[in-house]
C-alpha cells in the first residue's frame, strides 16, 4: 500500500510535469508566431509603400501578440490583467512610460494598441523572430540617441503612441533603476504628455539575468495599471526628479519588491539614453 507521503507526491509530481509541458509549449508557440509573421512581414516590408507597412506591421505585431496571451491565460502559465491600457485606445499621441522588470512586458503592452511604435535595442533587428516585423513596423532604435530622438519625435507628431521604458533597460534593483533622460527630451520636442504605466509582477522569470529556457513557478501574477499622466515638461531635469520620484512612491511595496534586490533613493539620471 502507497503511503501517505507517497500519495502526496503523486500531485506534485503531476503539476510538475504539467508546468514543465506548459512551459515549454507556450515558448514554441511565441517561437511559431515570431516566425510566421516573419515569413508574411519581410515580403510586405519590401512590397508596401511606408504608411500602410507600418499600419500593417504593428497590427500585425498585436494580433501575434494577443493569440500568444490567450495561449498563457488558457493554459494558466499566467495570470494577466491588462484591461487598464483599452482606456488609451483611440487617445491622442503620448508617451507610454512603464516601469521595466521583465524582458516580456513590451509584448504584453503592445496586444493592447494598434499604433505604438516600440523604442527597441539595435540587437534586435538581427533578431530571426522579430527583426523583420519590427522593421515593417517601424519601431525605432536606441541607437545612436539623436537619431532615436529624431525619430521618436516624428512619430509623435504623426499621432503614434510610443513605448518608452524610463530606466532603458530590466530593473536591477527595488523599485527600479534610475531614469534616462531621453524620455524628457523626446515628451518636450514632440510637446506630448508622458503617460505612466505601473507594472507589478511577482516572478523574477525573464528579469535581468535570468535564461529564458530557466522555467519559473506557475501561474505568474502579471497587472498593469494606468498611472499618473504628465504634462510635457518645460524643464527636463525637474521633470525627471518628478517623474522618478513619482515611480518610486507608486512602487513602494510592489509585488517585484519581494525579489528585486535593494531600494536606492530616488536620483535622476541625467544621461540622453
Amino acid at each position: 500500500m502507497q503511503t501517505h507521503t507517497e500519495m502526496g507526491r503523486v500531485p506534485r509530481v503531476l503539476r510538475t510535469a504539467y508546468d514543465c509541458a506548459v512551459f515549454y509549449s507556450s515558448l514554441l508557440v511565441l517561437g511559431l508566431i515570431c516566425l510566421s509573421w516573419t515569413v508574411i512581414a519581410l515580403p510586405l516590408y519590401v512590397l508596401l509603400p511606408r504608411r500602410p507597412g507600418t499600419a500593417a506591421g504593428r497590427r500585425g505585431i498585436m494580433a501575434g501578440f494577443r493569440i500568444y496571451t490567450t495561449w498563457l491565460k488558457l493554459v494558466r502559465a499566467y495570470r494577466l490583467d491588462l484591461r487598464a491600457i483599452d482606456a488609451l485606445r483611440g487617445g491622442p499621441a503620448c508617451i507610454l512610460a512603464p516601469n521595466h522588470p521583465c524582458m516580456i512586458d513590451a509584448l504584453l503592452i503592445l496586444t493592447r494598441h494598434p499604433n505604438i511604435v516600440c523604442v527597441m535595442k539595435k540587437e534586435v533587428l538581427k533578431n530571426v523572430f522579430l527583426g523583420s516585423g519590427a522593421r515593417l513596423a517601424r519601431y525605432v532604435c536606441n541607437e545612436p540617441p539623436l537619431q532615436m530622438i529624431r525619430e521618436a519625435v516624428a512619430d509623435l507628431q504623426r499621432g503614434g503612441m510610443l513605448l518608452l521604458f524610463p530606466e532603458g533597460t530590466r530593473s536591477i534593483q527595488a523599485p527600479m533603476n534610475a531614469l534616462k533622460g531621453s524620455i524628457g527630451v523626446i515628451a518636450k520636442q514632440a510637446a506630448v504628455p508622458v503617460q505612466t504605466l505601473i507594472i507589478e509582477t511577482d516572478s523574477p522569470y525573464l528579469g535581468k539575468g535570468w535564461p529564458l529556457l530557466r522555467r519559473p513557478p506557475l501561474p505568474i501574477t502579471y497587472r498593469v495599471r494606468l498611472g499618473r499622466r504628465f504634462e510635457p515638461p518645460e524643464d527636463v531635469l525637474t521633470f525627471m526628479a518628478q517623474l522618478e520620484a513619482y515611480y518610486h512612491d507608486e512602487l513602494a511595496g510592489s509585488l517585484q519588491s519581494k525579489w528585486l534586490p535593494g531600494t536606492p533613493s530616488p536620483s535622476a539620471s541625467r544621461n540622453v539614453q
